[in-house]
């Protein structure tokens, strides 16, 4: 809801739309946080285009109340070296979210191919998960979260045709294989706090994160998923 916003604007309204796709459809990892953040990290984007400031100092000025978000945000911000500039044809996008406890921050290093394909080549998080009782653990949990984050931000589409679903198995359900892979650098936020999840979070920040940045590299703004350029 509303609350979760860290960002400190002044109006908000939150609708809730229910639709019945009329097929059964169940839960995943990250839940209800996962497209929530894709909606809410894309668009604070596109604010921040409109206002004509970098997406980083924008979220740090609505991000003055919430310092467990600005923490992430600085400390990710300072890893992934997002004030130097990128190689060449690359560029970075930015997401944050806060879901079950904790606060996870990442930058996503992008380019795009001739025939528009997207290419996520180093990825950068932190997260605050309170305290890290095992930090290995945290890592991990992280990066399999962002690796089936990008799964389905770039591949993950079901469809049906005569009322059945099309894919069967991996041949024609695509996942994010070893070479697609990118380069996971995972740093945690010290914290003193209780212990937070660390299963789920690293999830949601991916797809806007890719996403800000194939807006960077092409002017283009994807807001649906799998990502697709035209």
């Amino acid at each position: 809801g509303s609350k979760a916003m860290p960002y400190a604007v002044p109006n908000v309204r939150v609708e809730l739309a229910e639709w019945n796709p009329g097929v059964p459809i169940s839960i995943w990892r990250s839940v209800g946080h996962s497209y929530t953040c894709f909606v809410i990290e894309s668009f604070v984007d596109e604010l921040a285009a409109a206002a004509g400031e970098d997406p980083a100092a924008f979220r740090r000025r609505y991000l003055k109340d919430s310092p467990r978000h600005l923490a992430a945000l600085e400390l990710v911000l300072e890893r992934s070296g997002w004030q130097d500039r990128p190689p060449p044809g690359r560029r970075r996008g930015l997401a944050i979210q806060e879901a079950f406890g904790s606060v996870v921050a990442q930058v996503a290093e992008v380019s795009v191919t001739a025939d528009n394909a997207i290419r996520v080549h180093r990825v950068t998080c932190a997260v605050d998960c309170g305290t890290a009782i095992n930090p290995d653990i945290v890592r991990q949990q992280m990066e399999g979260g962002i690796l089936f984050g990008l799964s389905a931000a770039l591949y993950g589409e079901i469809t049906l045709e005569d009322g059945a679903v099309r894919e069967s198995n991996f041949h024609d359900y695509r996942q994010l294989r070893l070479a697609d892979s990118p380069a996971i650098d995972v740093h945690i936020v010290p914290s003193t706090g209780p212990p937070s999840g660390v299963g789920e979070p690293g999830v949601p920040p991916i797809a806007p994160a890719v996403a800000n940045a194939v807006f960077a590299v092409t002017g283009q703004r994807l807001r649906t998923l799998p990502l697709r350029l035209s």
